[in-house]
Parts: structure tokens; C-alpha cells; sequence
């Protein structure tokens, strides 16, 4: 059985969101998994916010819990941990190293194929470059800024926005992403068992 942990600010929005619709999703699929959920700036015990609730009810999908702050022993605890955004996962590796192997965002990991991951590799080394001619008072070629640009507009986002303070549309579709984004994470997950 895998053991996930997401991860996002509060705790209150997108984490437990992920959490219970993948619960949900897992249990329809026939797919055995454990989660939880943890927030890399809250305090245990907030309760999750109300749009949250009613986004997840509008699925037939229940929550029950608060906020947890996230800790070393839920760290060790996961065998998959996956942010909500590139800054909770620098947040989370700033303290927790040992975990660089098992942690990614929710949308890098659901989305990641050989193609993505070449073009990531390729656009890390154009960076590279251009920090190196950037130090050395020179500039890239004009064909290594034209693929730099290139690059960059077709690799996706990986964060989930944060709804939080927002209308309950927003908490919709911020559920929408995030089923999608599951949904090819489950599919991952059945190939792997």
C-alpha cells in the first residue's frame, strides 16, 4: 500500500482537498492507498475551510479533520509526498533533504513523462548557460535564446493556485484541477501494483 502526504500551506484548502478526493477516487478505482495531508506554515487543529467542505460535498465526498502542521515523522512516514506548489516543495526539502526522492509537486508527478522530462533537462542546462555567460559579460546565442523562450511556453505550470479567500468557483475549479491531476496519479499508481 503507498503511503501519500500532500502538502500545502494551511492545511485548510488544497491539501485536505487533495486528500479526501483521492481517498474517494482511490476506494472507486479499487486502488489501496494511505493519506494524509499536512501544511508547511499552520498549526494543528484549524478547522478546513468551509468552500472546501462544500466543494468536496458537491462530489458526494466527505472530510472529517483539521489542520495539521507538517512534522519529521510524516515525512518518514510517506512513500510519495506531493506539494501543491515548487515553493512548498523548496519549503519542504529546505528541511527535510532526505526526502528530495520521494517528493515532487501534485502536477509534476501526474504529468511527468520522458518527452516533459527532457524538455525540463534541456531547459535546466539552457539556464545554466545562461548563467554562465550571464557571469562571463556574455549572452546567449540567438538560437539558444530562441529555444530558451520556446521551452519555457510549452513546459506547464505545475502549482495549484491557492483558493484560499476566494469565491467558491474558485474552490471549484481549483477541485477540477486537481481531479485531473489525481486521476493520472491513480493511473500511475495502478501500473506500479
Amino acid at each position: 500500500m503507498k503511503r501519500i502526504l500532500f502538502i500545502c500551506t494551511g492545511n485548510t484548502c488544497r491539501s485536505p482537498m487533495a486528500e479526501a478526493m483521492l481517498l474517494h477516487m482511490a476506494m472507486k478505482r479499487g486502488v489501496q492507498v494511505a493519506v494524509r495531508s499536512a501544511g508547511v506554515s499552520t498549526i494543528d487543529g484549524l478547522p478546513v475551510s468551509s468552500n472546501t467542505l462544500h466543494t468536496l460535498k458537491k462530489r458526494s465526498i466527505e472530510h472529517r479533520g483539521s489542520s495539521r502542521a507538517l512534522t519529521a515523522e510524516a515525512v518518514e512516514w510517506a512513500d510519495l509526498i506531493l506539494t501543491m506548489t515548487a515553493s512548498h516543495k523548496r519549503d519542504l526539502l529546505q528541511y527535510h533533504p532526505e526526502a528530495v526522492d520521494k517528493t515532487y509537486t501534485l502536477k509534476e508527478f501526474a504529468y511527468m513523462d520522458d518527452r516533459l522530462q527532457q524538455d525540463i533537462q534541456e531547459l535546466e542546462g539552457l539556464y545554466t548557460e545562461l548563467q554562465m555567460k550571464a557571469a562571463l559579460g556574455q549572452q546567449l546565442t540567438p538560437g539558444e535564446r530562441q529555444r530558451l523562450l520556446e521551452l519555457e511556453s510549452r513546459l506547464p505550470s505545475f502549482d495549484i493556485a491557492d483558493p484560499f479567500g476566494g469565491s467558491q468557483a474558485l474552490y471549484d475549479s481549483c477541485s477540477e484541477e486537481m481531479e485531473e491531476a489525481i486521476r493520472r496519479l491513480l493511473d500511475k499508481l495502478a501500473k506500479r501494483t
